[in-house]
């Protein structure tokens, strides 16, 4: 397994014990919900995570709007020894230069926001630098795209992430769109997973994993929410 394909091996070790992966997201802030942290402190929630068996962790570096930041990920990756991925607005090859230097495994190339020219040249630098694409789509259109790239991690996100995510929506956009993701690439269901039902809609569309920030982090107990999203996958895509 190369260092450039962690974050996707990962899963797949999931997938082959007959389980869903669950990503946590590592996030300060919710644009809908306010502040998520109510003074824990998100690195050593971060390890716990990865006790609670996570085998790779979400990490949201944007500072405006979600309260993260670089240094978060740095110290989230020195923290932990699961694979990690940068989540942020990545638009430039700066940024993949930065989260290879600050110990990201993957990083996340939005098609919504990446201009449809320059998206193919951050997918192959990324690759160059060691770092995982993970491209995420929101319409039948971007999945395409994704397809076109050669991409093997894809994300659908339930939500609009041109409106930060303010929308209600959920699993149903994953079960709308699945079937147009390649057959070779792993799927995540992203955004809007808010209980085992939802990860259960995911996956049976065709989800190889959910990536779950805001229900974990308002759960009344992390662990037990942790979990209960770790639903069974009856087929490998």
């Amino acid at each position: 397994m190369s260092a450039q394909t962690r974050f996707s091996a990962a899963i797949a070790s999931e997938n082959k014990r007959g389980l869903a992966a669950v990503i946590p997201d590592v996030k300060c802030i919710s644009p809908k919900e306010g502040d998520l942290l109510r003074g824990r402190d998100p690195v050593e929630t971060a390890k716990q995570l990865v006790g609670f068996g996570a085998p790779v962790l979400s990490v949201v570096t944007e500072r405006e709007r979600f309260g993260g930041s670089s240094e978060l990920l740095r110290a989230v990756t020195q923290a932990v020894d699961v694979p990690v991925l940068r989540k942020d607005f990545i638009t430039s090859g700066d940024m993949l230069k930065e989260s290879a230097e600050l110990g990201a495994s993957a990083i996340l190339l939005i098609c919504a926001i990446i201009d449809e020219k320059n998206l193919p040249a951050l997918y192959e630098q990324a690759i160059r630098l060691g770092l995982e694409p993970f491209v995420e789509a929101c319409t039948a259109k971007e999945l395409t795209l994704a397809g076109k790239l050669g991409a093997r991690l894809i994300g659908i996100n339930n939500r609009d992430i041109v409106t930060l995510e303010k929308d209600g929506g959920g699993p149903s956009r994953t079960a709308t769109l699945a079937s147009g993701a390649p057959d070779d690439a792993l799927l995540v269901s992203e955004s809007g997973i808010l209980s085992p039902k939802d990860a259960r809609l995911a996956v049976s569309a065709g989800a190889n994993a959910v990536l779950v920030g805001t229900a974990l982090w308002q759960a009344l107990d992390m662990g037990a929410m942790y979990r209960s999203l770790q639903v069974p996958i009856e087929k490998h895509r």
